[in-house]
């Protein structure tokens, strides 16, 4: 980019452009989304302003975005949020970025208490929140649902908190800092749970340097590693579900699209637990556990 004059029109086309070439996701999205970041403008808007040139400070600024998403660094942590569910969510390095596939997990546990009796008002537990954004899905969606959130990572139950709170949803949702169930026992009712939910760490440990740099290098490994097989925070989950959960209560957890015969067998050699099942996501892969308290 030279000293000419840039117009919203001009910078997008070449950006777009310049991002297929170089292999980033969704070039042209992705070149709207940080040129809307850097004029604080929604997408819709740069094409009622198509003709605008960008100011110097403008153009300075755009130019440094673009060269870090060249590097692999995803567009969310640039712009600071992502969308899921239809909520925008702020997140940081120190969370996963939330992605579509997990809205298959909100989507299934929303309308299965829905739809199923005794789940009408549901006390609900959201184990490796990360961002919040499971929790903070289900409570803006489900105004019955009251949600514990936790993680092991107090920079992500920082950003979970401040998404809570920013989407008015403090006075349901609770986020909680420690490892899987610790928080429970500093909870004042101690009555098991109608659900659990949780998108844990699920990558193999032997395949996060084969990841796509956008994740390998950016992302918190310790939102990724689940261990040799991927399944170690999976076992620790199902081996304690029939103590935590009420009979008749469910649980989803979201794998890996290879993990499903996997997670299956470990569900079903848990006692008390039921009807285990794999549900698959919108692209046809598996992608949640779903498994009841018997």
């Amino acid at each position: 980019m030279g000293e000419e004059v840039w117009t919203v029109k001009r910078v997008l086309e070449w950006t777009g452009g310049f991002f297929a070439r170089k292999s980033v996701d969704t070039p042209r999205l992705s070149a709207e989304i940080l040129l809307g970041h850097v004029l604080g403008c929604a997408r819709i808007n740069l094409y009622t302003d198509y003709e605008r040139p960008l100011e110097a400070e403008q153009l300075a600024a755009f130019k440094a975005l673009v060269q870090r998403a060249v590097e692999g660094e995803p567009i969310a942590y640039l712009v600071g949020k992502a969308h899921f569910f239809n909520l925008e969510i702020s997140v940081t390095r120190d969370v996963l970025i939330p992605r579509p596939d997990t809205e298959t997990l909100v989507e299934n546990a929303i309308q299965a208490c829905r739809h199923t009796v005794g789940l009408e008002t549901p006390r609900i537990l959201d184990l490796c929140t990360g961002s919040g954004c499971i929790a903070a899905a289900f409570a803006a969606n489900l105004k019955s649902a009251t949600v514990l959130a936790t993680d092991i990572s107090p920079a992500a139950c920082e950003v979970a908190r401040a998404n809570i709170e920013r989407l008015g949803l403090a006075d349901r949702v609770v986020i909680a800092c420690g490892d899987l169930w610790e928080p429970l026992s500093r909870l004042t009712d101690p009555r098991p749970l109608d659900l659990i939910l949780s998108n844990p760490p699920y990558i193999p440990s032997g395949r996060i340097e084969s990841l796509d740099r956008s994740v390998r290098d950016f992302e918190p490994r310790l939102a990724l590693d689940g261990g040799a097989d991927g399944l170690d925070i999976h076992r620790r989950i199902l081996a304690d579900l029939p103590a935590r959960l009420r009979p008749g209560g469910l649980a989803f957890l979201e794998i890996q699209f290879d993990q499903g015969e996997q997670v299956l067998a470990l569900a079903g050699a848990v006692e008390g637990l039921e009807e285990p099942r794999v549900v698959r996501d919108f692209a046809g892969n598996d992608r949640v556990l779903k498994v009841r308290r018997a």
